[in-house]
């Protein structure tokens, strides 16, 4: 152990049969060759045949020199065919390899065409299914659109009347004021008579206690002015005429404002009365305008819940765009994968024919590989003869 490494061949259990097997075979000098990394089969051939004489082998020179380069042609040849053999079983394990792959995308693409067909089928279905919603949807909007339509006929409908009715409203009610500025002119009128009456009244009374004053002196002075008696008598005669008119005309005064007040009193009445119909008119105007503003509000309210309806049913549609787009972009996707399968089989293909064109060529070498052994053989039986 001491005179060899500790990874050689003799280091080996089996180093002591090999010298065993030498020494058996009494060879004084040998060349062990070894081709390759294969130890399991036979990689080279051991030419004994350089060292062993004989006596048909001693004046052969250019013969021995024959052998040796038909050996090394065969040599040659033994290892091209090994290394054609070794790329043939590869081959053989690549096409293996990819007749299962092979086989394997043809049911993916089975599967796929399968997804493809249920896909396409349940697009169909989809399709189907919105135009039915897409027609339900035309069908809800053009009966909205129909009530609304009619809904606004008959608000207008009704509007139309209400300014009618507010208009006539006004109207009287402009009547009204005016006939209650021509009464409260008239009254102005009447007031300013009635002022004027009194102003006279109170003249005509200021008059009469002068009157009254120069009677009770006339009368204190009758007894002394007894002569003057008939003077006097005359001077009381016209002035007792002149009392008489103008008590006929105090009465007069008095009927007359007598008939004003009775017509003061008829024009307050009456003024009451056009106050009440005016109240009556503001507050029936008042209703009405309540009745108008909870008409417009309720209407308002409908046409806003038309639109919510109307902006939840473009969401809708909206969301069957977008689950339609990804339908086809699932679909697209699909079209992609069965492309590259295509692309991917039309590789196998190709595989296919270079496998088949190897096999033509390793046919070949095997045909020329015969034909050299056939040779070496004729050879071989030649030199044997």
């Amino acid at each position: 152990s001491e005179f060899y490494e500790y990874h050689a061949l003799m280091m080996e259990e089996e180093g002591a049969v090999i010298v065993g097997l030498l020494v058996g075979l009494n060879v004084i000098d040998a060349n062990l060759c070894v081709k390759g990394e294969d130890l399991d089969s036979q990689v080279g051939v051991i030419d004994f045949s350089v060292y062993l004489k004989s006596d048909d082998d001693i004046g052969g020179k250019e013969r021995n020199v024959q052998i040796a380069a038909i050996l090394d042609q065969k040599n040659y040849v033994e290892e091209l065919n090994r290394q054609l053999n070794s790329t043939v079983s590869s081959l053989h394990a690549r096409v293996d390899s990819l007749e299962k792959s092979n086989t394997k995308l043809i049911e993916e693409l089975a599967i796929a065409k399968n997804n493809i067909i249920k896909l396409q089928e349940e697009n169909h279905q989809l399709r189907s299914e919105n135009t039915l919603i897409l027609m339900k949807t035309q069908h809800h909007l053009e009966a909205t659109k129909v009530d609304v339509e009619a809904e606004l006929q008959t608000y207008k409908h009704s509007r139309q009347g209400l300014d009618e009715m507010y208009n006539e409203a006004r109207r009287q009610l402009r009547e009204e004021a005016q006939l209650r500025q021509d009464m409260e002119n008239e009254l102005v009128v009447q007031v300013s008579m009635k002022h004027e009456i009194e102003l006279a009244m109170k003249l005509l009374e200021k008059d009469i206690h002068e009157k009254q004053d120069t009677l009770i002196g006339l009368r204190q002075q009758l007894d002394e002015v007894k002569a003057i008696n008939v003077e006097m008598y005359q001077k009381l005669q016209v002035s007792e005429d002149a009392m008489k008119e103008k008590n006929e005309i105090i009465s007069r005064l008095e009927d007359k404002t007598n008939q004003i007040n009775a017509t003061m009193k008829r024009l307050e009445q009456r003024l009451q009365q056009a106050e009440k119909a005016q109240m009556e008119a503001e507050a029936e105007d008042e209703k009405l305008k309540q009745e108008y503003v909870n008409k417009s509000e309720s209407l308002q309210n409908e046409f806003s819940q038309k639109e919510k309806q109307l902006l939840q049913l473009e969401t809708d549609l909206k969301i069957e765009k977008e689950w339609r787009q990804t339908l086809e972009d699932d679909l697209q996707k699909e079209k992609e994968t069965v492309s590259h399968l295509r692309t991917e089989t039309q590789e196998i293909v190709n595989l296919k024919k270079e496998f088949l064109k190897l096999q033509e060529k390793n046919k070949q070498l095997k045909s020329v590989c015969e034909d050299q052994e056939a040779a070496l053989q004729e050879l071989a039986s030649k030199l044997s003869e």
